[in-house]
């Protein structure tokens, strides 16, 4: 087993773009969107039957209060590197949230959602927690890129209210729907992955989210997502097109790009850094951890992810660390976000003093990187 996973971990970073810089980017999803609305909500559901102590992202992960983002950029702000950079998180964003009352007194036929900025000033309306964002933005600490309009698949989330979903409708009445596969009964799409339907009808959806999303991204920040990630990373390929009509060149990624198919589980595609689809749109492919919220307890969060780090840079790939939102959040339980920033500090300690010459980036800046460097590339060729 240890030979098979020091195999995946070489064979990732074997192909595609390369580098002699020591690059490393935070990329950090969930952003924006509800998942567990507080304590209260979490005991509520628990109290009707529904068990939760083996899902992270509902014991922990809620959105972000301002005693969470300040904790994080607090510790972000600490270190640079040699060129004056902060360790910077792009924040993978939704732009919205549903609005359950409108939603319910239709019986579920429409859907109705707000921004999430609205959404942040609901839950912590004395907080600003948005202007925490806007600084941490304009202070080289994080920056925000697009993660699609919601982080739940409407048509099939609503066609299960519609037909009674337990504990689905029970979720909702509490205001919200993240709940763990276990619990769906016998319909199996994730309802978290918001393009995860290959079925025609569910298309034309999904490209106007995305027009819409990417727009009020724009609106919202001032200026364009350069690239995608999808929730849970999975959505069907027609939709390449309209992510790049809507500005977006790059595609963050796991391993494999996930495409639904009619079958049931859906079709795996390898990608790989640098790789480029027909619309010459460059993925990056993620290719360290840093989950400390997912991990068992005695899992060295630190070493592993220092391991990945060591290969990527020996494979001359940029180290791509994955780190969701849960990891950071403490409005629930105060520990998670105490322990994990503790970890994440001397994670960086160890990159700085093990890699002095690293070089902290954004996803949107490595795409760049990389299309530069590609057509840089060209430019000798033809020369």
């Amino acid at each position: 087993m240890q030979i098979l996973t020091k195999f995946k971990k070489n064979i990732i970073n074997i192909p595609g773009w390369k580098t002699n810089r020591k690059i490393i980017v935070f990329e950090s999803d969930d952003w924006g969107s509800i998942r567990m609305p507080n304590n209260n909500a979490m005991q509520q559901f628990i109290s009707l039957g529904y068990n939760l102590n083996k899902n992270p992202y509902c014991r922990y992960d809620t959105l972000a209060d301002s005693a969470d983002l300040s904790s994080l950029f607090e510790v972000l702000r600490r270190y640079k590197d040699e060129k004056g950079t902060h360790p910077k998180f792009t924040f993978n964003t939704v732009m919205v949230n549903p609005e359950f009352d409108k939603i319910k007194a239709t019986g579920f036929n429409e859907y109705f959602y707000e921004p999430f900025t609205k959404t942040i000033e609901d839950y912590y309306p004395k907080e600003n927690v948005f202007n925490l964002w806007k600084q941490a933005i304009g202070d080289g600490l994080m920056y925000p890129q697009f993660h699609g309009r919601e982080h739940v698949n409407v048509p099939i989330w609503l066609n299960q209210l519609k037909n009674s979903n337990p504990a689905l409708n029970a979720a909702f009445d509490l205001h919200f729907w993240g709940i763990p596969k276990e619990l769906y009964g016998e319909n199996r799409i994730n309802i978290q992955a918001a393009f995860s339907s290959a079925d025609e009808e569910h298309l034309d959806f999904y490209k106007n989210n995305i027009m819409v999303g990417t727009k009020m991204f724009e609106n919202i920040f001032g200026f364009k997502s350069d690239t995608f990630i999808a929730n849970n990373y999975t959505f069907p390929k027609s939709l390449y097109r309209v992510l790049h009509d809507s500005g977006i060149r790059g595609i963050q990624s796991m391993r494999y790009h996930k495409i639904p198919n009619k079958k049931g589980n859906p079709t795996l595609k390898p990608v790989y850094t640098g790789k480029k689809n027909s619309l010459k749109q460059t993925y990056t492919v993620r290719n360290c951890v840093f989950e400390p919220s997912q991990m068992p307890i005695n899992y060295d969060n630190i070493g592993n992810c220092l391991n990945e780090i060591s290969n990527s840079f020996f494979w001359k790939k940029p180290a791509i660390l994955t780190s969701h939102r849960l990891n950071f959040i403490g409005s629930i339980e105060e520990d998670n976000r105490t322990h994990n920033l503790k970890l994440l500090e001397e994670l960086i300690q160890k990159i700085l003093k093990r890699w002095p010459n690293v070089e902290f980036m954004s996803s949107n800046e490595l795409i760049k990187l990389i299309d530069d460097n590609k057509n840089e590339e060209k430019k000798e060729h033809l020369m």
